[in-house]
């Protein structure tokens, strides 16, 4: 654990820049896509994976769970929890281990933690959301967060949303991430909660004319950056889920097109050149390739030679004895269709 001269505090939210952020996805968004997102955008906010309080205050490992490369930085920790003193002591860690932000998933609607009060029906509980984030403010100086949705199950009403964030604001938490549409707590899967609840985008609108002084973040059913811009007109940031995982290319133009900065890369083969170096290191540590490309699969979506791209990595990553020279072949088969498609116009 960092000892307390790594504690790097933060005066305030204003620190960091929120426009542009990856949702936190579980299995998803492990720290080797966080690498890969950097090769792509310096800028964006990256998101962990959600973690549970148990599994970081249960044994005496908690590092296993909080590491990071220090590229990944602008970087957030999302918690799961809802006792108010370990997700204090949570936080804590996540100062400790220098994060830059740490969130409070209010979200989530997975049956697997209703039963630990975890996730969106922490909704129904306002007053547990308000002692977490009192906890988890007292306990660091960087950022404290939450992410959460609009209403739960028949809920239709704008007055939910309005209420639960006016509810919280009395704790001092000023940032709120909010998924535009209801989590339906039974009958649902998770991914049918990502899909059939409808989007209520001027729902989160009306938020941010209601809480003027709130910084509003928008997540939910966005796929492009044109799209994000336009969100961008009624609230303070916009959060890109799946989208940003399946086609991660769309991160190449976020430093330009929200942040006004240059791009990082311009071709998507200068991106795997800058991730290589970092593939070899995880190799060396024993991790699988398959582990690491199975979050590039989508870096050629739509290009020649995408899927085959694509299929290489997915017939040959997993092999125990697969190394750097599979994602190399992978990456010179794509090149040499491209050539092909561009000599036969």
């Amino acid at each position: 654990m960092p000892n307390e001269k790594d504690i790097r505090p933060l005066e305030s939210n204003s620190k960091i820049d929120r426009r542009f952020s990856i949702a936190p996805m579980m299995d998803w968004t492990t720290t080797d896509y966080r690498v890969f997102a950097r090769t792509l955008s310096a800028k964006t906010l990256l998101y962990t994976e959600m973690v549970t309080t148990g599994a970081l205050l249960r044994g005496d490992s908690p590092a296993r769970f909080l590491q990071y490369d220090e590229c990944e930085h602008p970087i957030a920790l999302q918690l799961g929890g809802a006792d108010p003193i370990a997700l204090g002591k949570c936080a804590k860690l996540a100062e400790q281990y220098g994060y830059d932000e740490v969130n409070l998933n209010v979200g989530c609607p997975s049956d697997r933690v209703q039963n630990s009060l975890i996730g969106a029906c922490l909704m129904a509980h306002p007053n547990k959301v308000k002692d977490a984030m009192t906890a988890m403010q007292d306990a660091t100086s960087i950022p404290v967060t939450i992410k959460h949705r609009i209403g739960l199950d028949d809920q239709q009403e704008y007055s939910v949303v309005r209420d639960f964030v006016g509810d919280i604001t009395t704790t001092g938490v000023s940032t709120f991430i909010v998924h535009a549409r209801n989590a339906i707590l039974e009958g649902l899967s998770p991914k049918q909660n990502r899909e059939i609840p409808p989007l209520k985008y001027d729902y989160v609108y009306q938020l941010k004319q209601d809480f003027p002084d709130l910084e509003i973040i928008i997540n939910g059913g966005i796929k492009t950056l044109a799209e994000s811009k336009e969100h961008l007109k009624h609230v303070d940031g916009v959060m890109l889920g799946r989208e940003a995982y399946n086609n991660p290319w769309i991160l190449q133009d976020v430093d330009q097109a929200i942040f006004g900065s240059s791009p990082l890369v311009e071709s998507r083969f200068e991106a795997l050149e800058s991730f290589l170096p970092y593939v070899e290191n995880r190799l060396e540590s024993g991790e699988r390739l398959m582990h690491i490309t199975r979050h590039i699969l989508g870096l050629f979506l739509g290009q020649p030679g995408g899927k085959v791209f694509r299929r290489y990595l997915s017939e040959n990553g997993h092999k125990p004895d697969a190394k750097i020279d599979v994602l190399i072949e992978a990456i010179k088969m794509v090149n040499q269709q491209i050539n092909k498609t561009k000599e036969t116009h």
